[in-house]
């Protein structure tokens, strides 16, 4: 789904018109229509205010579901570090950490 499609949706499910929504955010409602027909794009404030108006997160908006987060596998080893202690919670950041460090030097040195 698209941003355009994103934003007329939770609209719609906050049952708001585009009038409305334009007063609740302090955006003319024509700029609205635009973001919704995909005419334009919203600033970053322009997103943050329909994402406060709307009750929902400015991710929720830009990204389909499931397209910024972890895999299941990886969100439920996230899950079980959250349990940690503190000292194997601060290790499991160090060891990530590391791993992405690696795999950043890896991907620079193939591009040089």
């Amino acid at each position: 789904m698209s941003f355009p499609q994103r934003l007329a949706a939770a609209r719609h499910d906050r049952k708001l018109s585009q009038a409305q929504l334009s007063r609740a955010t302090a955006i003319n409602q024509s700029q609205i229509k635009r973001y919704e027909t995909g005419l334009t794009q919203p600033s970053l404030e322009a997103l943050r205010k329909l994402a406060v108006a709307l009750h929902v997160s400015i991710d929720a908006l830009v990204f389909d579901e499931g397209e910024r987060g972890p895999d299941d596998e990886l969100r439920l080893a996230f899950e079980a570090v959250a349990t940690f202690d503190p000292e194997d919670k601060a290790m499991a950041t160090r060891i990530i950490q590391g791993l992405i460090l690696q795999h950043q030097a890896k991907i620079w040195s193939k591009a040089s």
